[in-house]
């Protein structure tokens, strides 16, 4: 975790949004920190430049802003974000959006019957 008077804490697996040097604005999640450098390792997933998207970064913890967690709150939400976990092979988060869909169609199925 990095953390200073100025900038949240960030940790690996937070979702950031930031600049790269080149002006392109980025969207995408930390793979990994570095405490001593204050870099983190950012995987492009999308941008305005739709050509670096996919690619691993690295740039200055100052420089990205967390972004706040997603509320879901509909199935349609839920499914969009569990084919987002699929494609950048977030196990642990496909497991858990799997389980609130599954946890919603349990509901339906109570209200029905």
């Amino acid at each position: 975790m990095l953390s200073n008077n100025h900038f949240p804490m960030l940790e690996t697996g937070d979702w950031v949004k930031g600049n790269l040097l080149s002006g392109e604005l980025i969207i995408g999640y930390i793979d990994s920190l570095s405490n001593l450098e204050g870099v983190a390792k950012v995987t492009i997933v999308t941008s305005d430049n739709k050509d670096i998207s996919g690619r691993t970064v690295a740039l200055l913890t100052s420089e990205l802003k967390r972004l706040p967690a997603a509320n879901v709150t509909n199935k349609e939400q839920i499914l969009f974000l569990i084919d987002l976990a699929l494609a950048t092979g977030d196990e642990e988060w496909f497991n858990e959006l799997s389980a609130k869909l599954h946890s919603i169609n349990q509901l339906v199925k109570a209200v029905n019957a």
